[in-house]
């Protein structure tokens, strides 16, 4: 009885997932590297029903020699943001405002917690996101808390498919920032996509400092 309450639960937590396995290539994904400066860190971000409070999705942002989004079974898509397996390379401080802006909407709005943490951790997390594979559909949430308790500090997060319950439990650590972001752009968030990718033709010299 239980895991068929979970089978019918699992699409109101993860109807936001839904992604596919590519291999950016290396010379893209070196390109496309972007070093913020900043202390190391990790974001969970987490995509919430705006009336409804249930969980939608969850993404991992990783700050450490580099800065990567982990993205699992996600839709989002950028020409100047290579991929594999569902690890995003060269998360500006322009694609995070970008990834944050496509899946907030009328009914959605996002989450971001932050957390300080040490380059060893960041460096951990970043390794386990590239060496993790494509994940399938309605599984992100279970991803991400997978990949965070493999990591020393994160054993007590809950290993779970609720991307609400995750973030709770993310809550309890002395977090930088716990910000919800609303917008009130249509749930078709098409639009969005179209004016990110029509940014992306902006001709820049070199390599954009986004």
């Amino acid at each position: 009885m239980r895991r068929l309450i979970i089978c019918l639960l699992l699409p109101l937590f993860l109807a936001a997932c839904g992604g596919d396995s590519v291999w950016a290539p290396d010379e893209d994904v070196r390109r496309a590297a972007f070093v913020t400066g900043e202390p190391p860190s990790v974001t969970l971000y987490t995509v919430i029903g705006a009336t409804s409070g249930a969980g939608g999705h969850s993404a991992l942002m990783i700050d450490g020699h580099q800065r990567i989004m982990f993205d699992p079974a996600g839709s989002w898509y950028h020409p100047w943001v290579p991929e594999r397996n569902d690890v995003h390379y060269g998360i500006t401080e322009r694609m995070r405002k970008f990834y944050i802006d496509y899946h907030a909407r009328e009914t959605w709005d996002v989450r971001e917690q932050k957390l300080f943490i040490t380059m060893e951790q960041a460096e951990a997390l970043t390794a386990r996101a590239e060496g993790n594979g494509a994940v399938g559909k309605m599984m992100c949430s279970n991803s991400v808390s997978a990949l965070l308790t493999g990591v020393q500090g994160f054993e007590g997060l809950p290993r779970t498919f609720s991307p609400i319950k995750l973030a709770n439990a993310f809550a309890k650590y002395p977090l930088a920032l716990d910000k919800l972001h609303h917008d009130g752009d249509p749930d078709n968030n098409s639009g969005v996509l179209m004016i990110q990718q029509q940014e992306a033709r902006q001709p820049i010299p070199g390599r954009p400092n986004l």
